[in-house]
């Protein structure tokens, strides 16, 4: 298995530290407000990582957080809590705001087909952890105290400038001088590890008793202590979107390692951002979209984690909706396919013997599959392997089966759906007019079977010859121009 890691900025081959055993930890969401569906994609990927790893035999050990206080509106310790600023909005307690919008996002999550963390503890139900993580950091020289909040001296903490190939300069992007707040700062990359309830944050709804008074912990501190609870100081892989380069992450390595003197992750994996007509997704620009509204349009969710498939997950991917409905009608031509395979497995009564060509073709085809997928979660190449798979002159039964075992790390629930494709019923009356169209195809009256195409078109069904039947399928609905 390569992997590219982030830190080294390097692919690298990838190893357990202590095989069959892989921890695994993704930054979570901060549930202030509805996921949006760049965020499905960094998820989507995280998945496809489980998956192909457990099918290399490990035993992946999942945690993934829920971060539901002390995320500033911005990631550099200014601005307001992201979870006051979500209940002044909805009107409703942070409490509430937070069970929520947890709830939508495992909502979401559970519709793309994604199998769900091994734990997903949440930042409140972790004060105590966090808490002792700073008072070590006190022990060792790290931190230090002021009347406004507990900070990070990141001058104590060696190479702390350099982490992820970045400067300070360029990760001081989000210090901007207009804003007054950490004013007691020893110097601007500081970090807060646990704020006071105090001057802007005194009125901060969610607070705990601490040795340095009143208050709430900072944004960074919480991985740091969810991760090392359930998965150990020294972590296998540690996954998040490119946006915590900067500051997040640099900040969650600096403050682990310095409480306990480890190495806290060993690889890296960062996502790209998911673009909307060629710009960055923002509720600001109006290109800001929810996974019910791919739905509302007539959408499935796979056909949006199909589309994620198509580009490299350290890519940018620009979404729009024609490239959408075009990953809706490859998705459903590999449907209605494993369902004609799946029509003629369950028929068949026993299997012919496969020539000595047929099966290193076959063998041949799942090396490919697994070698895309473990080079760096190549999933472009790995979808590319699965139409050569359809195009291949395989039997049809090893066909079914090797598309079913794609998708077990896939996860298009092609096999799920190419059963409900293969059991729908056709009403007669269609059925007799797609007879009709074959017979003229066989005729080779082509102007005649063409008009009963676009009949059944008009009516709501799509047929489709394939290689050796034709398939008639519910027309996706398409809404765009509603």
């Amino acid at each position: 298995m390569k992997l590219y890691n982030s830190l080294t900025r390097k692919i690298e081959e990838f190893t357990p530290l202590n095989p069959p055993k892989i921890t695994l930890y993704t930054c979570g969401p901060t549930v202030y407000d509805y996921p949006h569906i760049g965020h499905g994609r960094k998820y989507v990927m995280d998945d496809i990582l489980k998956r192909i790893l457990k099918s290399a035999g490990y035993d992946v050990e999942h945690v993934q957080n829920i971060t539901d206080v002390g995320h500033l509106v911005s990631d550099a310790d200014e601005g307001e809590d992201k979870l006051e600023k979500g209940a002044k909005r909805e009107k409703k307690t942070v409490w509430d705001i937070a069970k929520y919008f947890e709830e939508e996002f495992n909502k979401d999550m559970k519709l793309l087909a994604i199998i769900p963390p091994d734990i997903q503890p949440r930042a409140t139900g972790h004060i105590a952890e966090q808490i002792s993580i700073i008072n070590k950091l006190f022990e060792k020289g790290y931190a230090y105290d002021t009347p406004e909040a507990v900070y990070f001296d990141i001058t104590k903490f060696r190479n702390y400038e350099n982490l992820f190939g970045q400067s300070i300069a360029e990760k001081a992007v989000a210090f901007r001088e207009d804003v007054k707040t950490g004013e007691q700062k020893k110097h601007p990359a500081d970090f807060s590890l646990w704020f006071k309830r105090v001057g802007r944050f005194k009125d901060h709804t969610m607070h705990w008793d601490s040795p340095w008074g009143d208050g709430f912990p900072g944004w960074h501190i919480e991985c740091s202590a969810m991760s090392m609870k359930y998965l150990g100081e020294t972590i296998d892989i540690h996954t998040g979107g490119i946006d915590h380069l900067s500051i997040h992450h640099p900040n969650e390595i600096a403050q682990s390692e310095g409480a306990t003197g480890k190495q806290f992750v060993r690889f890296w994996m960062h996502h790209a951002f998911l673009m909307v007509d060629g710009k960055k997704m923002s509720k600001s620009l109006g290109n800001y979209y929810r996974l019910n509204e791919v739905i509302e349009k007539g959408f499935d969710p796979m056909d949006l984690r199909y589309l994620y498939l198509l580009t490299h997950y350290r890519k940018a991917l620009n979404f729009t909706w024609e490239g959408l409905t075009a990953a809706r009608e490859a998705r459903l031509k590999i449907v209605a396919q494993l369902a004609h395979y799946r029509s003629g497995k369950n028929e068949s009564s026993k299997r012919t013997t496969l020539s000595p060509e047929k099966q290193e073709q076959i063998d041949r085809l799942r090396t490919e599959f697994e070698k895309a997928l473990r080079d760096d979660l190549n999933t472009p190449q790995a979808i590319a392997v699965l139409w050569g798979t359809i195009k291949s002159n395989v039997p049809s039964e090893d066909k079914y089966d090797l598309l079913a075992s794609f998708d077990e790390i896939l996860g298009l629930r092609l096999n799920e759906q190419g059963a409900m494709s293969n059991e729908q019923k056709i009403p007669e009356d269609i059925q007799v007019l797609v007879t009709r169209r074959e017979q003229l195809r066989n005729e080779k009256k082509w102007e005649e079977a063409d008009t009963i195409r676009k009949q059944l078109f008009a009516r709501g069904y799509e047929v489709e010859d394939m290689e050796e039947e034709t398939v008639v399928r519910i027309k996706p609905i398409n809404r765009l121009t509603d």
